[in-house]
């Protein structure tokens, strides 16, 4: 008799013990693997699809000699265009170098309220500002950047720190730019050289510059770039990704891009940058985003910048519509003046998306897309949802004043 009720008390508290742990596995958030098959499998956190809008600004010693693009000193120095070369020798006296552009880089009249201000009225719900670009140069006080940093040179202040801040008062979610690869540094050569079957670069800047900005600032979305001469084996890119989503400070709600690797735009990471200014012809199966800029010719601020190569406000608000309506994010770029100021056909061309969307946000924040995107009648018609309301949003008042809407399946009960 008592060995049959120990029997049963031990089933018990075996049963006991298994259903606590099934509870404890249900609780315990789940853990990525580094291979982009598990990494792949993150659902995506949903502040980012219902933002829809945000503005990317390019910034750095680029913007000094502001001539050509942000891709200034490779093609002085590393494909020598001749027009580049004859810039040098036109403007600045012999033996200059690229790394004396870093003290003119003053960032003078920066004031990271005035930004922050702007692109809320712009609409934008992120941001996303170059922390460093190919040149290596960062805006922050970067531990494996000696004496080429925003804090040893130039302006002497730590730009992502204090945009960061400003942006976060208003509510708006931050993202960090940030690039690989470094076109010119002494231990990325060297791993080209050996066919990048060596990683001194990878240890010894890429990966603590990105712990570091992760630790540092905490984004809510990283922008990579820079990956395309390199394997993402090369990189560490899933074992940096499965700690981000794992252990970091911001796993949960942080949201990546696409570009870790070779081959791995729009194939693997977050959301899917594909290339630059990328524009599908129908709706995605995954989260996307185009990023464009204000300046056609150009992401970085340019002296000789003609209102030829400015977008207009009815392209840009065009593009924002059929972007959202295929699923899309809109990621609008300006490059400020090496001193901090936005120019001001930059900021007449985001205040007029800022006008836009405050009679029009309805249809785009948090909007889904439509069983239908786009239809042509007498204008063109985007479409989008959000619970049982359909939008259906056109930019060109049609002649007679009528415009029919084909694909809307009423009923009695449809308002």
């Amino acid at each position: 008799m008592w060995e049959l009720k120990g029997e049963r008390r031990a089933v018990g508290l075996a049963l006991l013990l298994l259903l606590l742990s099934a509870a404890a596995q249900a609780r315990a958030p789940r853990r990525y693997t580094p291979n982009w098959k598990s990494l792949d499998s993150r659902p995506l956190p949903k502040w980012f699809d219902e933002a829809k809008f945000g503005v990317f600004v390019h910034w750095g010693v680029f913007s000094v000699p502001a001539w050509g693009s942000e891709w200034f000193w490779w093609h002085w120095q590393g494909e020598r265009i001749p027009a580049y070369e004859n810039f040098m020798k036109e403007n600045y006296p012999p033996g200059f170098s690229y790394a004396d552009f870093g003290p003119q880089f003053t960032a003078r009249f920066f004031q990271p309220d005035q930004w922050a201000e702007l692109f809320q009225a712009a609409g934008a719900k992120y941001v996303v500002l170059t922390t460093k670009h190919h040149e290596g140069f960062t805006n922050w006080p970067s531990p494996v950047s000696w004496n080429w940093n925003s804090k040893d040179v130039g302006p002497h202040r730590d730009l992502v720190g204090e945009l960061g801040a400003a942006v976060r008062k208003r509510n708006l979610r931050y993202g960090l730019y940030h690039s690989l690869m470094e076109w010119f540094h002494p231990l990325y050569l060297l791993d080209k050289k050996n066919g990048f079957k060596t990683q001194y670069f990878v240890i010894a800047k890429t990966m603590p510059e990105l712990y570091d900005l992760v630790n540092s600032y905490k984004p809510d979305l990283i922008w990579s770039d820079g990956e395309w001469e390199c394997p993402d084996t090369y990189w560490n890119s899933t074992a940096f990704l499965a700690w981000l989503y794992n252990d970091s400070p911001v796993k949960d709600q942080v949201v990546v891009n696409d570009r870790w690797g070779q081959n791995c735009s729009c194939h693997h990471g977050g959301y899917y940058n594909c290339q630059d200014k990328y524009r599908p012809h129908s709706l995605p199966n995954h989260k996307w985003e185009m990023c464009t800029s204000v300046d056609k010719a150009s992401w970085g601020y340019r002296r000789d910048m003609t209102l030829s190569t400015i977008a207009k406000e009815n392209e840009i608000i065009e593009e924002l519509v059929q972007t959202v309506s295929l699923g899309g994010n809109y990621l609008l770029n300006i490059g400020p003046t090496k001193d901090g100021l936005i120019v001001p056909i930059f900021q007449e061309r985001l205040l007029a998306v800022g006008k836009w969307l405050q009679v029009n946000g309805e249809a785009i924040y948090a909007s889904k897309p439509w069983r239908v995107q786009s239809e042509k009648n007498m204008t063109v018609v985007w479409y989008t949802s959000k619970d049982s309301a359909v939008y259906a949003t056109f930019l060109n008042w049609p002649e007679n004043g009528i415009i029919n809407l084909k694909s809307p399946q009423t009923t009695s009960a449809t308002k």
